[in-house]
């Protein structure tokens, strides 16, 4: 066997097997035992024919370039010598394709090639020493007045409205009949509606037609369906709607007092206090979210510094990891997926094609961060992985499917390394603030002080969410995208074994 390789575009290495002629009769002749045993023909038992006779069974004809017994051969050959062949010439397939037989004849000898995807060589360019600092967001008196308005809001009373006609934001109910053509269609009516006026609820038109009215009072008008609207048979018609104003109400804030701050938290004796707590938080919250921002503009500048040609294969099971994804976010959010292509416009071959650039992107950080990994030696430890596993318990105690997964050796590789990919950035991260002390403390949320609890009690702080959760959800989501990932495996873990390292 005499195998040559010839390097191709993306990560391509086209392989060429020749194969002498006599082991190419050996897998002929066996293709003819297989075949005989298999075939029926007349007069013989079975294995027994002549090739002659088994031929004529099998329909082979000179100028038929159709023939069983040659298509065996093949099949056996490729089967027997192809990892041989990717031994030889020290390759680290990631798939292997079909061959495209050049040459395959009886006492001459058979040759095949076969373009085979490669583990890329990733060559790192400059990945620490970043010309960019974090930029951490200035928390002003401005940004916690915009907090202490969402926490007025929240503790908003209703108010019964019986002196003026409605007025945008109000909330109303309301009954309303619609029709088309004169008859009235599914989902048009309700008998008492709520609505808050403006928030774009419903259909454009509909609740500008609603200002002005008062308590009682009726109107008819005309309004037409957007033309992306979900339901077909009434995308871009339009419709009549007889509507009365059953109820207005208007939402009461309270002051932003002392008695409010206390309202919020027994441990806020004045709004001074509760001001603070908010400043400390969103401030804390500003600084993780600097964090992440500054580590996904490390990645962005260590990828766009290093070269390295992605294969198809890997961008193609990636995007197939993308497309399961989308999947599993509808299935959450009970939306059956064929109707959401339906309202989208969209088929796979779109999802695919849409999905495709930021696939590629997302191999070649996992690549990447892979090979800094191993440049900065960060090796995680079966300690780590055990505490992560034990984490997962917890976190996921509903899901025994993932977390059965993630108990596997397939699961505990993909963990070690989504880790090492984590820790090697949290480490750049770390060695920058070292050497630039005058950039002070970046700590995620859960390692920060000054967001922790005041007084002690959840009930002190249950409903300043406003603005300081947005690095933890942010995170949370992520994990719901490694969820999905730890399961199907991405294309870089699955080509990898399950691991970069």
């Amino acid at each position: 066997m005499n195998v040559t390789t010839t390097p191709a575009p993306r990560s391509t290495v086209v392989l060429e097997v020749e194969l002498p002629a006599d082991r190419l009769q050996l897998a002929i002749d066996e293709s003819v035992r297989r075949l005989g045993r298999r075939t029926r023909v007349p007069g013989f038992r079975p294995g027994k024919a002549p090739r002659v006779m088994l031929e004529r069974a099998l329909g082979v004809r000179r100028d038929n370039p159709a023939n069983p017994i040659y298509d065996e051969a093949k099949d056996q050959l490729f089967t027997a010598t192809m990892a041989n062949a990717l031994e030889e010439a020290d390759l680290d397939a990631l798939t292997i394709p079909d061959p495209e037989w050049l040459r395959f004849e009886e006492g001459q000898g058979a040759t095949y090639r076969v373009a085979v995807p490669v583990r890329p060589e990733v060559t790192l360019g400059d990945y620490a020493g970043f010309p960019f600092a974090p930029e951490i967001e200035e928390i002003d008196d401005a940004k916690v007045d915009s907090v202490i308005d969402e926490l007025r809001d929240q503790h908003a009373s209703l108010r019964a409205v019986e002196d003026r006609p409605v007025q945008k934001d109000d909330w109303v109910v309301i009954s309303f009949e619609g029709t088309r053509d004169g008859q009235p269609f599914e989902g048009g009516s309700a008998e008492r509606f709520p609505l808050v006026v403006g928030r774009g609820r419903m259909i454009p038109g509909f609740e500008e037609a609603l200002v002005g009215l008062s308590t009682g009072e009726e109107k008819d008008f005309d309004v037409t369906f957007p033309d992306d609207y979900p339901d077909q048979e009434l995308a871009g018609k339009p419709a009549h709607f007889h509507v009365t104003v059953r109820e207005i109400r208007e939402k009461v804030l309270p002051e932003a007092d002392d008695a409010f701050a206390q309202s919020i938290g027994a441990s806020f004796t004045d709004v001074e206090a509760l001001r603070a707590d908010i400043r400390r938080r969103l401030e804390a919250n500003a600084r993780d979210h600097a964090r992440h921002e500054f580590s996904d503009r490390i990645i962005e500048y260590a990828v766009g510094n290093a070269t390295l040609e992605v294969p198809d294969v890997l961008i193609d099971q990636e995007v197939e990891v993308m497309h399961d994804e989308l999947r599993m976010r509808l299935a959450e959010q009970g939306i059956p997926y064929d109707e959401y292509a339906r309202i989208t416009g969209k088929d796979d071959a779109a999802f695919h094609a849409e999905y495709r650039e930021p696939a590629e992107h997302r191999v070649r950080v996992l690549m990447v961060l892979s090979k800094i990994a191993d440049a900065e030696g960060v090796e995680i430890p079966d300690s780590e992985i055990d505490a992560e596993i034990a984490r997962a318990r917890q976190r996921y105690a509903n899901n025994p499917r993932l977390v059965s997964y993630f108990e596997s050796e397939r699961g505990r590789s993909y963990l070690r390394s989504t880790m090492r990919r984590t820790q090697v950035v949290e480490r750049l991260i770390d060695r920058w603030l070292e050497a630039h002390p005058e950039a002070g403390a970046l700590p995620h949320l859960e390692e920060d002080p000054s967001a922790g609890l005041i007084g002690g009690t959840p009930e002190d702080t249950a409903e300043l969410a406003a603005g300081r959760e947005a690095g933890a959800n942010a995170r949370e989501q992520a994990s719901g995208a490694a969820e999905q990932a730890a399961v199907e495996q991405s294309a870089v873990e699955a080509a990898e074994g399950g691991e970069l390292a």
